[in-house]
């Protein structure tokens, strides 16, 4: 894909912005390989945008929070947990507006309640990068293309217990960067993928914390377990590329202060099950200095100095995940990004959030402070959320993103009353 890139300012400049870093060729100090930079990048990352303003105005938090529509994304077991007959809802994220007008991310998602203890549901998330140019070596203009990508999801959870469920996912990835364009003599193809979610909540209501209720919470969802995807026709270990098969764990307690007044916090972590960037061994010159030509072995493959060869397998690639980076276990936490947050409501109509998303400065160093509101009406929700980074750049900076959901449980109140 890196040729690809090449050829498109714009898919250049969204990749650039998404991945959060680049791969530094230096000479390495392997004694301190941890502290060096070595981010870990995957196909089709907009699998793990926050697709929601809910959880996007709660620091990207959303394993074990409330049932919503948007909890496909999140953990599909806590479908099973919601507490109406059906929802809808549809959210819209502007993404780069800084830069360019015309790429976003839309989703639209929601679920339906069976009469026994489970819940369906589905979402279709649209990822769309603007109008682009592509030209060749020279410069010249080949053709306009209009790149996008998308998932299909459909999911299924039900109660094992009261307090205890079970979800599951199945995800239809599609993602065309190039429309068949020709890159250095070789054709090209949308990517696709077929993955799975696997995932559990547990939930415990109407405990006591001193003269309060309150709610419990504790989810786990593994997502995007699927097989690689490749863009381009050139055969070897090095055309196809992981996507981003994630491990989410979380925890959430609910209080309710009084009749009116409701507050949540939240924590989520996140880990990448995909192999780590390895450190490669580079070429020394007479004079005994390290230089940054990276040396290959008599298979033309380049020589691994510190980490495990990165071109495996699928399942080998998830277990791997946890002991494969080259500076130890320093490093694979490292590779572990947190999130809190806070939602409070009043008489269930009106909600303030709050959060706070971290990721270690050596594997993209995302770090931002999340706020939003949400609103109820009748049958309609509305919620919003502003990102504000705080130590570099981030594609969601000075954007209001938005989320509307539908209440058919309300709906169909309002018209068994006109009916009476």
């Amino acid at each position: 894909m890196k040729d690809l890139r090449a050829h498109s300012k714009k898919i250049y400049v969204f990749a650039l912005a998404l991945f959060v870093g680049t791969n530094i060729k230096a000479q390495v100090d392997y004694k301190k390989i941890a502290d060096q930079l070595n981010t870990i990048t995957t196909a089709v990352p907009f699998l793990v945008i926050s697709p929601d303003s809910r959880a996007g105005g709660m620091g990207d938090v959303g394993c074990a929070s409330s049932t919503d529509v948007n909890s496909i994304h999140w953990n599909p077991s806590k479908l099973a947990f919601a507490d109406k007959k059906m929802g809808i809802g549809v959210s819209y994220t502007p993404w780069l507006r800084a830069l360019v007008p015309d790429i976003n991310l839309a989703y639209l998602s929601g679920y339906y309640k069976t009469k026994k203890r489970g819940s369906i549901g589905a979402s279709l998330r649209y990822f769309s990068l603007g109008d682009i140019t592509f030209t060749d070596a020279n410069g010249n203009v080949i053709g306009q293309f209009r790149p996008n990508e998308f998932a299909i999801d459909v999911a299924y959870a039900t109660k094992l217990s009261n307090n205890f469920s079970v979800g599951g996912a199945v995800r239809y990835i599609n993602s065309n960067l190039t429309g068949g364009t020709v890159v250095e003599g070789a054709g090209t193809h949308p990517g696709r993928s077929v993955a799975v979610d696997i995932s559990a909540l547990y939930r415990k209501d109407k405990i006591k914390i001193g003269d309060k209720k309150g709610i419990v919470g504790v989810g786990l969802n593994i997502s995007n377990i699927g097989a690689k995807m490749s863009y381009s026709d050139r055969n070897g270990k090095n055309n196809s590329d992981f996507i981003p098969i994630n491990l989410r764990l979380g925890a959430s307690l609910t209080l309710q202060l009084d009749e009116y007044n409701s507050i949540a916090f939240m924590a989520d972590a996140n880990k990448l099950l995909v192999p780590t960037p390895p450190v490669y061994k580079h070429v020394v010159d007479s004079n005994g200095v390290e230089t940054n030509v990276i040396e290959y072995d008599a298979n033309g493959d380049p020589v691994i100095a510190a980490g495990k060869d990165p071109n495996r397998g699928v399942v080998e690639g998830m277990f791997g995940s946890f002991n494969d980076a080259p500076g130890g276990g320093k490093e694979e936490l490292h590779e572990i990004n947190y999130s809190i947050g806070m939602e409070y409501w009043y008489n269930k109509l009106f909600a303030i959030r709050a959060g706070y998303f971290y990721e270690h400065p050596k594997k993209g160093n995302r770090q931002y402070f999340t706020i939003g509101a949400g609103v109820k009406y009748n049958v309609f929700g509305l919620d919003f959320a502003y990102l504000i980074p705080t130590k570099q750049k981030n594609p969601l900076e000075n954007t209001l993103r938005f989320s509307l959901t539908f209440d058919f449980d309300a709906f169909k109140s309002q018209n068994d009353e006109k009916s009476e």
